[in-house]
């Protein structure tokens, strides 16, 4: 019989059993922890060999899950024997640290992980082989797939060459080497796969690198769209290690089929990075050697040409246009492959897009906005318009603006006249306010391209240059009334319907008269103004009289002009002297001090921007120098005026002897040859300011100003509306107006013999023996005085002197002789001249032969072209 159970020991069981059961889930519970721990430590050991950036655990757990057919039990160490957590722990602990921020923003700021060739012992893989050959794939499959990412795998690992802190041999990109054991085949197929890799981790430096701020913004577009090509390369690859852990069928050479035009991307995308880091002296270049060799010479030729020289090794950047010309170069070498063709493009297409905006902002506004240096235009700052007036070297409009040839896109390269001028001319126009509206975005704007490959690129260009053209014509035209001034500059320079000028002189011969370093400027300046504002004067009525002063120099025309030619060549072409600078006081010679106030005396004028770009401080030099040398003959033919004058009033000279004896008949001689030489100079003199001024200064004034109406009517019409908007409507440009100005100035120069260091110096002897014959008439009359017993005496000091008779024919035999030899020699030059350079010089001789008739030596005895420089 069945013993009853109480309640309460039924419920004690219970207890029990309920405990019992609790122990074991206890002991089950440790069991499942203390084996998770373990798993998880090896996997922290396995890590520990690669980068922080590889897969987490449970991708290595999902790998184990997948290999559990060909791999030992997890009980079998992966490294080949047992390892303890604390041994490896207090052997091997390599820790990521943060590096310091730099002016690439986007480059990563993680240490380099340490080199598997340092990992302990303990820690290494089997060996390959011992491994089997589907073991051995499956190894070099996962293997390959952090080393596409740039990272060491256990058995692809970098050559001992590569130095991951060296920022050179990251540039270069790291060479991978397979461990020994491996297959042939497989280690065939791997090492195929490497220089991707190679490639990767090349293009992936370049771009931290080159992101930084001082090597520009098509530099940093550049790279930025290499960027979004790697990062498409990192999604290829997740791709891949997905079909490395769903599919159990993926091999090693189905890895290689997939990337094989990724590979060719790579490829592409380093031999860009390559070729920009040589032009940046980051890699070693071949042709440095050769180019060490023309170093000096180029440094030379950069001196001889006003360039601004980099000393030498100075670090080259190649950034902007640098950048834009290699690529273009590149595309153009792979034009046949097509996939290479369609990258590069979309590599241009993206890094042209700064460059873009920098152009499109100097074509259409006329600013330079480059920070970094690396547009086509280079922008001096420290020239400014104010500089105009002091300036003698055109520094303005030369050398504010000028083109960089190093930065040259090869798509610019045909129209990089066309980019410097629309700039150049907006510019001037924006800043007399002209531009309708300076605040457009251009960014946001769709009428302008904004890429190389857009179809309008071209157009664009041409329209704005043809834009920026007509708007400074017309405000050089029309607005500030060039032709006006221009005219206005002839009567005062030129001494055009000069009656004002008469009148000047005549007011000013006492102050003129003096030495240049006493004449008072202000009592001239005074005397012109007053001259000016005469009634029934030309110059009244010209609303530009205000800007006219007058200056003294101090170095007269001949000195001047010597110093200028002799710089820059004896037969110097005028449009080439550029260095129209006044010259420094002498401090040799005496001649140069002692210049009289007619020799110092010049005009000078105040043109107002934008005026002064075409009337420029060198291009208003030219006209001084003009105005000095027809002020010289002017001046001069007045003398021999007064000395033909004084030949008919002084009683002296107007007595006749009516004695027949031999010493009348003397005297009479010596008056008929003064007479002679006094016409004879004032012959050639008056005969050197016609051609000067009527068929050298005037027709060419005329053809000027017929091609300066053509440009005026061509902007009426223009401004009618019936020009076109493209670059083909442009017939004439602004520089070309301002060139033809300038050889309208160098031929008349040119023409009137100052350019020519003979002519110079023979025209300067025949015009100082013309001047001292003028200024001593009065002396000779004292002496023909003294020598002719029967002519009245003007005053009781002089006496008869028979010897001075004598004297007299000596000095008179002097000034014909000096005479005579200088003007045979000078037209023996401008008979040579003519044949061989300028044909306008026979007028002048056939003009100047009259002077030379008449004289005692005009048949002969003259010494030959060769003697002219003593």
């Amino acid at each position: 019989m069945t013993a009853a159970v109480s309640p309460s020991d039924q419920e004690n069981r219970a207890n029990d059993r309920a405990g019992e059961k609790r122990k074991t889930a206890t002991v089950t519970t440790t069991t499942t922890e203390t084996q998770r721990n373990i798993v998880s430590q090896e996997a922290a050991i396995r890590r520990t060999l690669r980068s922080p950036l590889k897969p987490t655990e449970s991708n290595s757990i999902g790998r184990q899950s997948r290999l559990s057919n060909s791999q030992p039990s997890k009980s079998d160490s992966p490294y080949g024997r047992k390892v303890t957590p604390a041994v490896v722990s207090s052997s091997w602990s390599p820790q990521a640290t943060l590096l310091p921020p730099s002016t690439a923003p986007l480059a990563s700021r993680i240490s380099v992980p340490p080199l598997a060739s340092h990992v302990p012992e303990a820690l290494r893989p089997k060996p390959l082989n011992s491994l089997s050959l589907a073991e051995q794939e499956t190894a070099i499959i996962e293997d390959l797939l952090f080393v596409f990412m740039g990272f060491e795998g256990n058995y692809i690992r970098y050559t001992d060459t590569y130095q991951p802190l060296d920022e050179k041999s990251r540039l270069s990109g790291p060479d991978f080497r397979i461990e020994n054991g491996l297959d042939p085949s497989l280690r065939d197929l791997a090492h195929s796969m490497l220089k991707t890799a190679t490639h990767y981790c090349a293009v992936e430096a370049f771009v931290e690198v080159q992101s930084r701020e001082d090597f520009g913004s098509v530099n940093h577009a550049l790279c930025a769209a290499m960027r979004k090509l790697l990062k498409d390369y990192l999604i290829l690859i997740a791709q891949l290690e997905h079909q490395l852990l769903t599919n159990s069928d993926f091999t090693l050479h189905q890895l290689s089929l997939h990337t094989k035009q990724t590979s060719h991307m790579m490829l592409q995308l380093y031999t860009v990075a390559n070729e920009v880091l040589r032009e940046n002296s980051m890699l070693d270049n071949p042709d440095d050697s050769l180019e060490a060799d023309d170093e000096f010479e180029n440094i030379l030729e950069s001196l001889r040409e006003g360039r601004d020289t980099a000393l030498p090794g100075a670090k080259k950047v190649c950034k902007g246009g640098s950048i834009l010309r290699l690529i273009g170069k590149r595309l153009s070498t792979m034009s046949g492959d097509p996939a290479a063709r369609q990258l590069l493009t979309t590599l241009l297409r993206e890094a042209s897009r700064p460059y873009m905006a920098m152009l499109n902002e100097w074509l259409h506004h006329g600013n330079v906005r480059d920070p970094h240096g690396e547009f086509l235009i280079k922008e001096q700052k420290s020239i400014r318009r104010e500089g105009l007036e002091q300036d003698y070297t055109d520094e303005y409009w030369e050398k504010r603006y000028t083109i960089r040839p190093d930065l040259m896109p090869s798509q610019l390269e045909g129209v990089k006249e066309k980019v410097l001028l629309a700039g150049k001319y907006l510019n001037v126009v924006r800043e007399c306010g002209g531009i309708a509206n300076p605040n457009r975005d251009l960014d946001a704007s769709t009428d302008v391209p904004h890429t190389f490959d857009d179809p309008r690129f071209l157009e664009n260009v041409s329209g704005a240059y043809a834009f920026a053209n007509r708007s400074l014509m017309s405000l050089l035209l029309t607005t500030h009334a060039l032709p006006a001034r221009l005219k206005s500059l002839k009567h005062y320079f030129f001494l055009d319907r000069s009656d004002f000028f008469s009148y000047f002189l005549e007011l000013t011969h006492s102050e003129l008269k003096k030495p240049a370093k006493n004449v008072n400027v202000s009592k001239l300046q005074s005397l012109l103004d007053i001259v000016l504002r005469q009634p029934g004067s030309v110059a009244a009525e010209d609303p530009f009289k205000e800007d006219v002063k007058v200056v003294m120099n101090d170095v007269g025309l001949t000195g001047w002009l010597m110093r200028v030619v002799n710089v820059q060549g004896m037969d110097a072409d005028a449009t080439t002297l550029s260095t129209y600078t006044p010259a420094p006081v002498s401090t040799s010679g005496d001649s140069e001090k002692d210049i009289s106030g007619y020799e110092a005396l010049t005009l000078d004028y105040a043109v107002p921007f934008p005026l002064s770009l075409v009337v420029s401080r060198v291009t208003l030099t030219r006209y001084q120098l003009l105005f000095r040398y027809l002020l010289s003959l002017r001046h001069l033919e007045t003398l021999l005026t007064s000395a033909w004058t004084e030949h008919n009033k002084v009683p002296v000279w107007t007595r006749r002897n009516k004695t027949k004896d031999a010493h009348a008949k003397k005297v009479e001689d010596w008056k008929r040859r003064a007479w002679c030489l006094r016409s004879r100079m004032l012959c050639f003199v008056q005969q050197l300011l016609y051609f000067c001024t009527s068929e050298v200064i005037e027709p060419n004034w005329v053809a000027f100003m017929s091609r300066l109406n053509q440009e005026e009517e061509g902007e009426k019409t223009q401004a009618e509306g019936q020009s076109q908007e493209s670059g083909a409507g442009v017939k004439r440009t602004v520089d070309e107006l301002m060139q033809d100005h300038v050889d309208f100035l160098a031929t008349c120069l040119k023409e009137c013999m100052l350019t020519n260091s003979k002519l110079l110096r023979i025209n300067s002897k025949v015009m100082a023996t013309c001047t001292m014959f003028a200024n001593y008439t009065s002396s000779l009359s004292r002496y023909l005085a003294a020598a002719d017993p029967e002519s009245p005496k003007p005053s009781s000091s002089i006496q008869h002197d028979p010897a001075k008779l004598d004297k007299l024919f000596s000095i008179l035999q002097q000034y014909e002789d000096h005479f005579s030899r200088h003007l045979k020699i000078l037209l023996d030059a401008l008979n040579y001249l003519a044949a061989t350079e300028t044909v306008v010089f026979l007028g002048l001789c056939a003009r100047l032969s009259m002077a030379n008739e008449g004289g005692p030596r005009a048949g002969g005895g003259v010494v030959g072209l060769g003697e002219s420089a003593r």
